[in-house]
Formats: C-alpha cells, structure tokens, sequence
C-alpha cells in the first residue's frame, strides 16, 4: 500500500525541495505541482515528488489524524 503524506518545504533548490515530516527530511520533486510552494508550507508527497500544495492548518489535521491511527508523533 503507498501512502501519500503532508510534508513541511525547509528549502527549495530549482525543481527539487527539502521536505519534513516527524523528523524525517527527504529531497522531492517539484516537476509535478501546479502550484509551486514556498519555504514554510505543506506539500502531499508520493514515491518523490510533491503532488499538490496544502494550507498549512488542513496539512496539520491530516497529520494528527496519521499520529492517531499510527500512534506516532509527526508534528
């Protein structure tokens, strides 16, 4: 099963970003958003790339509904 999840932009070089989430920091592609984040929003990404921007409040919701079905902290 593949899981697509709410990531925090730290740096964007180009095409690629820096993302974050519970700790975890991973490069991902920008080629596939239509709507380029900034350096501090939420992007949902999947197998590497970043799929589409996502307000920061809803992004958070999504995430603490992850911690609970997971029972893990990721924000």
């Amino acid at each position: 099963m593949c899981l697509a999840i709410p990531m925090e932009v730290l740096k964007i070089d180009g095409q690629s970003a820096e993302v974050q989430v519970g700790g975890t920091r991973q490069t991902v592609r920008l080629d596939l958003i239509s709507e380029f984040p900034e350096v501090g929003d939420f992007v949902i990404v999947h197998a590497g790339f970043a799929l589409t921007r996502l307000d920061r409040e809803e992004a958070i919701a999504t995430l603490k509904l992850f911690e609970e079905g997971l029972n893990i902290e990721l924000v």
